[in-house]
């Protein structure tokens, strides 16, 4: 046994040579495209996209689709980092899921830039204070993020990128004792997504007194200086501000998704399965809204997202945001925009980027 314990191990300490030959040589390859580029560019989604397609698609086991993703998009980050630094704005601060969203997109070969709020993630993406921002735009259970969708409209902004990432939530404090906890801090959204496992397990605490913080990692900061008191949050902010886990998982839905979209200037070729993020609006009269649509049926274009908000611009005045299938260089896509742009009284592509 010992002898053949040690041929496996010879087997993969040879392995390992391999593999960093070869993952030097990708990078070698990545410093000349960064060269060749005349742009400055060096994050290309749609690139991306097509490489962990065929990845997941060539993938013979036994290492899961999800754990392979992760790998290449490493490899591929700390390539990108070769050709050029790259700076990504979140909700911060450290420990939200606005970071791990950034770094499950990127990987970790970036530099972050926590933000105060999500209007300074626009605002340095904007200034060029940074390359990317990364912001929330809806959750599986509470709906859109109404801020994010408010700034896409207002700024000249695109999105090039999503992502969606699965929440759990957990409930920690400076001790794992429930009848010592009398207020709970966390965001709006995960007190929410928490509503009945709170009512369940914390009868004791008023309504009043689970708190709203600007995130959930600066919930974690405030449990973390009150003996009192609590944070829904992640486990990373847990460990960030020395917290005990009290529960773990406490989401009323287990499949909680939060979708998050990347910020930039920046526009995206075809990847060959694309989405286009469309706002727009239209007179108010009777069918207006069939009508406006009427082109994607037309063309044969999927719509999977329509949500309205108020526009700001005048009392019962909404603006539409719509997801649809395909991107807008797409033949059928593009007949239908064309469509929809003489129907619509006012039209704004956000983006067309890589569906996940």
């Amino acid at each position: 046994m010992p002898e053949q314990l040690k041929q496996l191990r010879d087997q993969i300490d040879a392995i390992d040579s391999e593999l960093l030959k070869l993952v030097s040589t990708r990078a070698e390859l990545a410093q000349q495209i960064g060269k060749i580029k005349k742009s400055g560019i060096v994050y290309r989604p749609e690139r991306e996209a097509q490489i962990l397609s065929r990845i997941q698609q060539e993938n013979p086991g036994p290492i899961s689709n999800e754990h392979l993703k992760q790998l290449f998009t490493e490899i591929m980050s700390v390539c990108r980092a070769l050709e050029k630094p790259m700076s990504v704005a979140y909700l911060g601060p450290n420990g939200t899921f606005s970071e791990e969203a950034a770094l499950r997109r990127f990987g970790s070969a970036i530099t972050t830039v926590a933000c105060d709020s999500i209007d300074e993630v626009f605002h340095k993406v904007e200034s060029d204070s940074v390359n990317y921002g990364v912001v929330p735009v809806e959750n599986s259970s509470e709906g859109a993020v109404g801020r994010s969708m408010d700034l896409l409209l207002q700024t000249p902004l695109t999105i090039c990128g999503e992502i969606q990432l699965p929440v759990h939530q957990f409930l920690m404090a400076q001790q794992t004792d429930l009848a010592q906890i009398n207020k709970v801090y966390s965001h709006p959204q995960s007190l929410a997504q928490c509503h009945q496992w709170l009512c369940t397990h914390l009868p004791h605490i008023p309504s009043t007194a689970l708190i709203n913080a600007a995130s959930n990692a600066d919930a974690a900061r405030q449990a973390s200086v009150d003996k009192q008191a609590a944070a829904i949050a992640s486990k990373r902010a847990a460990e960030l501000f020395g917290l005990s886990i009290c529960a773990e998982n406490i989401e009323d839905d287990p499949k909680n998704t939060t979708r998050f979209v990347v910020i930039s200037k920046q526009m995206v070729d075809i990847s060959g399965k694309d989405k286009t993020s469309l706002i727009l609006s239209t007179n108010n009269r009777s069918g207006a809204i069939y009508n406006l649509l009427e082109p994607l049926a037309l063309h044969g274009v999927s719509m999977s997202r329509l949500e309205s908000r108020p526009s700001r611009t005048g009392l019962w005045q909404y603006v539409f945001f719509i997801d649809i299938e395909g991107h807008q260089e797409d033949a059928p896509v593009a007949a239908a925009l064309e469509g929809i742009r003489e129907k619509a009284a006012f039209l704004k592509i956000l983006g067309s980027y890589p569906a996940t």
